[in-house]
């Protein structure tokens, strides 16, 4: 359930986009790590509530270190435990629930901070929803030390050597933790075998994330590409199990949710904002995929 409680102002408005934006003293190399703790304490001083929605355009890496962090993103709720980790990529819209509950770190990063190498290695724009781990044993001693390197060197920010090399070490230490916590645990802790998605999804993904609410034609991704509808569909279905016309579609459902949720635009202001001619072929649409009318939806999860 969304939780509400901003105004009608701000939710008639977009999602709220927030930046990353680091704090007087921190230099801007695009990464920053602070205590669960200090995020409390800036929010305060913001006049931002946990439960207001918020959309950020950077990367959030949660790892928490004693209590329950309990957080909503995109709908789906995350309970994540001492020793867990939570990582939110750019554009999802999280919610706080008991941010008070949890005390840990919290990695902030911008999207072209990890070097390419890393990106591709870990999957950095392919997630679909939050990415929960839980590394046991000797994968969590790894992971550990990693973070304490990590939060190491970023302390030395204010007084690095030089300011160059400071940055590529920040930036070669979040691909050590990356890379350990994402391609060598899954979520119960045993090792990691995923498939690689090949280059035509990896292509196909980020045309459909771009143009989604230009069109939902699969022959104008493939014309766009270069490749065949035939030749979309198989790479979607081996990469996530979808043909790609379902995928397209599943990108404009979760787009159409959030702004239902999130704010108060009329279906026919969303409708206009996904590419749709007119309300009613929204509605068709969003019915047919969901199995509730946009209405209907928007107030179920606003009870």
């Amino acid at each position: 359930m969304v939780r509400t409680g901003q105004s009608t102002a701000s939710a008639s408005a977009a999602i709220p986009e927030l930046p990353y934006a680091p704090p007087p003293g921190v230099a801007a190399t695009g990464l920053e790590v602070m205590t669960l703790s200090e995020l409390r304490d800036r929010m305060a001083r913001a006049g931002q509530r946990p439960a207001d929605p918020q959309r950020p355009d950077f990367h959030q890496l949660f790892a928490v270190e004693s209590g329950t962090l309990r957080q909503s993103v995109d709908f789906t709720e995350h309970t994540t435990p001492a020793g867990g980790w939570l990582w939110v990529h750019p554009g999802q819209v999280q919610q706080y629930d008991e941010l008070d509950d949890a005390e840990g770190t919290l990695i902030l990063f911008q999207p072209a901070f990890p070097g390419p190498a890393t990106a591709e290695a870990v999957g950095l724009d392919e997630a679909s929803g939050a990415v929960a781990r839980h590394p046991y044993g000797e994968h969590a001693r790894a992971v550990r030390i990693a973070l304490d390197h990590l939060r190491f060197e970023f302390a030395a920010e204010r007084h690095p050597p030089a300011q160059s090399a400071h940055t590529e070490v920040l930036r070669h230490l979040l691909a050590v933790l990356l890379l350990r916590l994402v391609k060598l645990t899954e979520p119960d802790g045993e090792e990691a075998d995923a498939a690689t998605p090949s280059d035509t999804f990896r292509r196909f993904r980020a045309a459909v994330e771009q143009d989604f609410a230009r069109t939902r034609r699969v022959a104008d991704y493939a014309r766009a590409l270069g490749y065949s509808p035939r030749t979309l569909s198989r790479a979607t279905r081996a990469a996530v199990g979808l043909g790609a016309k379902e995928f397209v579609d599943r990108r404009v459902v979760l787009e159409a949710k959030r702004l239902l949720a999130h704010t108060d635009r009329s279906a026919a202001r969303i409708a206009a904002a996904l590419g749709f001619a007119d309300a009613t072929n929204f509605a068709k649409f969003f019915h047919q995929r969901t199995g509730t009318a946009p209405g209907a939806f928007r107030a179920s999860v606003r009870r």
